[in-house]
């Protein structure tokens, strides 16, 4: 049974599909209790709606992470960086080098 947040998440992707924001929440949901493989799905459909989603990008290497796969989450940091905000973001970009970084000491 789902929670509240989730059911609350759920139907904002059912009313909005068109929408990345209920997919990031819903992503981020499934993220903090490691449900790596749903919030790989969520964050997914959110970066496909909006390629410019920097947040959602990076949620998704945390997924990515929280799978395994080193590789996709690495590409998926990478694609982060290309983003408008992480462009102009001194702030996110050290943090996605410092992340990119440690995965390849991971």
């Amino acid at each position: 049974m789902p929670s509240d947040r989730e059911q609350m998440f759920l139907e904002m992707t059912r009313e909005f599909p068109d929408s990345p924001m209920g997919f990031f929440s819903l992503g981020r949901l499934y993220l903090d209790e490691q449900r790596w493989a749903e919030s790989v799905k969520a964050l997914a459909e959110a970066v496909r709606l909006d390629p410019n989603y920097s947040a959602a990008w990076v949620a998704l290497g945390d997924a990515q992470v929280g799978l395994g796969k080193k590789d996709d989450a690495k590409q998926t940091w990478q694609r982060a960086l290309e983003t408008p905000h992480a462009r102009r973001d001194m702030s996110l970009q050290a943090d996605l080098d410092q992340r990119l970084r440690d995965l390849d000491d991971f």
